[in-house]
């Protein structure tokens, strides 16, 4: 492994041009909800939920998230994963 492959947990040469990747997993996390509707939001609101409290639980206090604080976090995906299922019902 060199310094510039992405496995060797070095970081990244500063020749190479910034990968805009998070743009093509919202692109696609998007889509998904499109095609999906509320059941894909369900889906994502319940995945997150479940890392935030796996994470919660294991001492993380503050997230690189908007809100910060983990339970707000926690009070934001349970809120999208209410009216999903509220979607869902009606």
């Amino acid at each position: 492994m060199t310094a510039n492959d992405p496995r060797s947990g070095a970081a990244p040469a500063k020749d190479q041009p910034y990968d805009p990747l998070r743009l093509c997993v919202y692109a696609t996390v998007a889509l998904l909800a499109w095609l999906l509707g509320p059941w894909a939001v369900l889906g994502f609101a319940a995945l997150g939920f479940a890392g935030y409290w796996k994470a919660r639980r294991a001492g993380l206090a503050r997230s690189k998230c908007l809100l910060r604080d983990t339970r707000l976090v926690l009070a934001y995906l349970a809120l999208i994963a209410l009216a999903a299922l509220a979607a869902i019902i009606l």
